[in-house]
């Protein structure tokens, strides 16, 4: 079981109403809107996806690592590794 299993469909109607938002954006391309009214809509989807991966990395913090970590060894250190790096891709991103 993954840490976000509990929330699961929180998550997912999160992922829904960002798909909408993409597909809103797509239409007002298609529409020819005004450039910043797009960029403002490109930001509200950039934050929404955001908040999503922060608290998947919570999740995965609170479980997966803390679980990790309370049996120690190689297992530790691979999903301490692992969570370090995707805090750097989400760092980048």
């Amino acid at each position: 079981m993954h840490g976000y299993t509990q929330d699961k469909e929180n998550y997912l109607k999160r992922l829904r109403r960002v798909e909408g938002q993409v597909r809103g954006l797509a239409r007002m391309v298609e529409e020819d809107k005004y450039c910043i009214d797009i960029l403002t809509q490109v930001s509200a989807v950039t934050r929404a996806l955001q908040a999503v991966s922060l608290g998947l990395l919570d999740e995965h913090l609170k479980h997966c690592v803390a679980e990790a970590m309370a049996e120690g060894g190689e297992r530790a250190d691979e999903k301490v590794k692992e969570a370090s790096d995707a805090i750097a891709r989400l760092v980048r991103s």
